[in-house]
């Protein structure tokens, strides 16, 4: 009998849900380390990846052919050996849309109320109202990487009034986005930037595409955000950006290393939010994972495409 094997942890009601869903099917819980030898070697689909399942399921006689993942970057994993084996990947593309979008504003909004500065004097019991206190409205916010996600942070942005500059490969027009251009056009966009959103994937076209020209092309006095990845970011022109002026502050979730190193020169600007890769969280976040699982297995029973969040080798997401 063919199997599933889960490596988070899901609750009973879950777990009825799969087995409704594939009742010819055995499923298998647990965290890789406490499973039997050969579990996953076992498995025809893989829900959750961790990389100590690396070589078992990459193994000659491994049986598994599809693997859910349980995040949206697929960047850590070894793609390749994937592709070459014909194993499906498929991320979690979409659970993050509400999260993320709400990450980015909170920093956004902590930054034009002079919230990171109020948090600190609270931690000092000072009551200090020095600052500028600016506003959303009638800024313009430039996304990079016009996703679901993108597109989801932008119809936040409309609401308070921001003009919307989208960035995507394609250029291909969004219902939020006032103006879109192809990636091959971004420091055009960055010039209108009060606000930059950095939501890129990590590929071998977007690491370190976040450098010093990039910061330069930026208008005088934009606040940086980045939710996407670490190493798209290179971080000592970031940190040079913010400690001439310009670059007026940043809202970083990511790092090019993780965690933060301690003695971090990030830790100690005064006009940097951090947060510690938390953005992407939520306690919604396993069922959401499994509608997208489901409506695939769903179709992967009978024999179909799988219709969603498929990845694609070439593109590396």
């Amino acid at each position: 009998m063919p199997n599933i094997v889960a490596l988070h942890e899901l609750s009973e009601e879950q777990i009825h849900r799969i087995k409704d869903a594939a009742p010819d099917y055995d499923f298998i819980m647990g965290k890789y380390k406490e499973l039997p030898p050969g579990t996953v070697a076992q498995a025809d689909i893989l829900l959750g990846w961790t990389g100590a399942a690396a070589d078992e399921a990459l193994q000659e006689d491994s049986r598994v052919r599809w693997i859910q993942v349980w995040s949206a970057g697929v960047d850590r994993m070894p793609l390749g050996k994937l592709r070459e084996r014909g194993i499906r990947l498929t991320n979690a593309s979409g659970v993050h849309s509400i999260p993320i979008s709400e990450h980015i504003f909170a920093m956004m909004l902590a930054y034009t109320r002079n919230l990171h500065h109020a948090v600190r004097n609270q931690s000092k019991g000072s009551w200090d109202k020095s600052g500028t206190f600016s506003e959303l409205s009638g800024k313009t916010a430039v996304i990079a990487g016009v996703g679901q996600i993108g597109s989801a942070a932008a119809k936040v942005a409309k609401v308070f009034g921001m003009t919307t500059v989208g960035v995507r490969r394609s250029g291909r027009p969004d219902p939020h986005i006032d103006r879109m251009y192809a990636t091959d056009e971004l420091d055009q966009a960055l010039a209108e930037g009060d606000f930059v959103i950095n939501i890129l994937p990590l590929t071998a076209e977007t690491k370190g595409l976040f450098n010093a020209g990039r910061f330069a092309a930026m208008k005088d006095n934009a606040f940086f955000v980045n939710v996407g990845r670490g190493p798209t970011v290179d971080t000592n022109a970031l940190v040079a950006a913010l400690k001439s002026g310009k670059l007026a502050g940043a809202g970083l979730d990511v790092f090019e290393k993780e965690p933060l190193p301690e003695d971090h020169p990030l830790w100690g600007l005064d006009n940097v939010i951090l947060t510690p890769h938390t953005a992407g969280d939520t306690v919604h976040y396993t069922e959401r994972v499994l509608d997208i699982f489901l409506d695939n297995l769903k179709a992967y029973r009978e024999g179909k495409s799988l219709p969603r969040n498929v990845i694609d080798y070439e593109r590396s997401y």
